[in-house]
């Protein structure tokens, strides 16, 4: 019974069949093998033919040997033509047959070879090849910040050297090619793409993350953005290839619930940047102090001054205060270790071994100390503090976006009790999230209205003028990022010609998406910008070179710690003679706080947005009455 059930074994012909099939299926070098087989058995029964036959071209007295035959045989498989220069017809009819053979044989082998080569590309095409690089830079993940990413990474780099980015996402290679090449002109930098999921550790192992100097994981367009980073984040951490040398990543969040997940999944090789909360900040801040966007990017950007970390022995057993003034170069901000950051601590503190300075300087080799002890100062142009009574405030914002609710929270820290803010936008989310932060928050009277903010009308309901300061939000949770810039703009138009027929000075602030949309936006005369991709892409490039940067900056934008602030230098120092910074920084620090810079309203400056952080700290200069000090400051 047993014996009817077994399965018939298969037959030699059938084992050889499968052989072949599996052979044949290996590809492009198997298929190149057995047509070699193919020839080479083709010359080899043509040769002994002729050898045992005794076949000979006419005209010749005996026949070759087997060795000289085979090469004729050989030569007319590869040169159809040689036959034509044979004589005696036998010989002809062998060496016709070898030929028919030849010309079978070597045209499947071009097309093998086409269909191989065309293979090859198409693999390429798809981005699946390994990189080899090492010391590159990794992004992963794609966004529309990549562009400006790569291009500050590229100022990173010292001169002369170039840049390696390797680009990981799942978008096809020459797609991302073309977009980035495209968008960037710049020497110096060799972009490479691959196509894959970040989130799929075989995939990563692609772009050869062990050996990187540096790891940035966008927020990739779509939902569960978040998760889709602090997956892979996991696969980063955790991947099978990552080496034994600490990784240095930053990974882009949107929602401040996932920060801590993110920093327990990646722990001390991974910063986090929250990119909303980022926007957010510095939106609200810009409103309330004209001028604060350019500082800030300024302290992002790679160009001109950004923050660095330096141990500095010199100023062991100091006190922060005693350190302010002993600089030559670069402007000391804070301490720090590996556990903790301070910006501005008390005057007392005192520096410790252990300790690094953050300072404010062109690169890591201009911070400098005076070669004595602190620089002088102008006693006599020092004035005291006056105390400033701050009223409750009317503020307007027009659109709205992901970060409404954390620009609302924000708001809420800074304004008196009996402040107004009055929000227009026509998006789709627009009411629901209104109806579920309720008509206050905290200081702030919260009040919605549905409406098209491009609209002229819609405006003159609202009474602009009636504010005393305007946000435009740009309408990115439903437009790209032209799109959405279009209409920011055309409501920064109607906008202009209200405040300019009521002839009140108003402060407006608006979020642009595209930095290449700034210019054209400028002549609304809007007095801030904050372009929200581009501060996104400053972060994260510097925080890829910084590994304390995160932690810096989450000081700064952090309720509880010291904040920039845009004062006039008129309330720190007598401006009626030339000053030099050195006097500006002993005024701020009697008052607890550190000057870093200064806002210069003279019309030669406003290209910059008049903002100079990191001046020549000797040099004098004539400060006029709309001159402003750039303070961090505890309040």
């Amino acid at each position: 019974m047993e014996d009817h059930n077994r399965p018939q074994r298969p037959s030699l012909a059938d084992r050889a069949r499968y052989l072949f099939d599996k052979s044949m299926s290996a590809g492009t070098v198997a298929l190149i093998g057995w047509l070699a087989a193919l020839s080479l058995a083709i010359i080899i029964v043509a040769s002994a033919f002729i050898v045992i036959a005794g076949i000979a071209p006419e005209g010749e007295e005996a026949p070759h040997n087997f060795i000289e035959t085979g090469w004729e045989s050989l030569m007319r498989t590869l040169d159809s033509g040689t036959v034509g220069g044979d004589n005696g017809w036998p010989y002809r009819i062998v060496m016709l047959v070898v030929t028919i053979a030849g010309i079978f044989v070597f045209s499947a082998l071009i097309g093998v070879l086409s269909a191989g080569l065309e293979a090859k590309i198409s693999e390429l095409r798809k981005g699946r090849s390994r990189v080899l690089e090492e010391g590159h830079s990794i992004i992963l993940n794609w966004s529309t910040s990549i562009v400006d990413i790569i291009a500050e990474l590229a100022q990173a780099d010292p001169a002369g050297k170039i840049l390696r980015v390797v680009v990981l996402a799942q978008r096809d290679k020459v797609e991302m090619e073309d977009e980035i090449a495209a968008k960037l002109k710049l020497r110096r930098v060799r972009v490479i793409c691959r196509s894959g999921d970040p989130c799929d550790p075989t995939d990563l192992a692609i772009v050869n993350p062990g050996a990187a100097k540096s790891i940035i994981v966008l927020a990739p367009e779509g939902e569960d953005a978040d998760a889709q980073v602090i997956k892979t984040v996991l696969a980063i951490t955790n991947g099978p290839e990552r080496g034994a040398r600490p990784l240095q990543v930053v990974a882009e969040i949107r929602e401040a619930r996932n920060v801590e997940l993110a920093r327990t999944v990646g722990g001390s090789e991974v910063q986090v940047v929250l990119a909303d909360d980022l926007i957010a900040r510095i939106l609200v801040q810009s409103t309330r102090q004209s001028g604060l966007s350019g500082v800030f990017s300024e302290l992002l950007g790679f160009k001109g001054s950004e923050i660095y970390t330096a141990q500095l022995p010199p100023l062991a057993g100091r006190t922060f205060g005693e350190a302010l003034g002993m600089f030559q170069q670069g402007v000391l901000i804070g301490l720090c270790d590996d556990q903790a950051v301070q910006l501005n601590p008390p005057m007392d503190t005192v520096i410790r071994p252990s300790d690094r300075v953050i300072a404010i300087a062109e690169d890591l080799a201009s911070i400098r100390l005076r070669p004595g002890d602190r620089a002088p100062h102008d006693e006599a142009a020092i004035r005291e503090r006056r105390e400033m009574d701050v009223a409750p405030k009317r503020i307007l914002m027009l659109g709205w976006n992901r970060r409404g609710p954390g620009i609302l929270r924000e708001v809420s820290r800074f304004v008196r009790s009996g402040s107004v803010m009055t929000i227009a936008a026509d998006a789709p989310q627009f009411e629901a999230a209104i109806s579920v932060i309720g008509p206050t928050m905290g200081n702030l009277s919260i009040e919605g209205r549905l409406m098209d903010t491009t609209r002229a009308a819609s405006l003159v309901d609202l009474g602009p003028a009636s504010y005393d300061h305007i946000i435009v939000l740009g309408h990115t949770d439903n437009m790209s990022a032209q799109s959405a810039d279009t209409h920011t703009l055309v409501t920064l138009l109607q906008l202009r010609k209200l405040i300019e027929a009521s002839g009140k000075p108003i402060n407006v602030v608006s979020e642009m998406v595209d930095s290449r949309n700034r210019s054209l936006a400028e002549v609304t005369r809007a007095d801030d910008f904050v372009v929200s991709n581009q501060l996104v892409s400053l972060m994260l490039a510097q925080a890829s070179e910084n590994k304390y940067l995160s932690a810096i900056f989450d000081e700064l934008l952090s309720e509880a710690g010291s904040e920039i602030y845009i004062r006039p230098v008129a309330d720190y120092a007598s401006i009626e003679r030339p000053l030099t910074f050195h006097t500006l920084i002993e005024a701020a620090r009697r008052r607890g706080e550190a000057a870093i810079g200064y806002r210069s309203a003279r019309p030669g400056d406003r290209h910059t947005g008049g903002v100079v952080i990191n001046p020549p700290l000797d040099t004098p200069r004539q400060f006029e009455a709309s001159d402003s000090i750039v303070v961090l400051a505890r309040e």
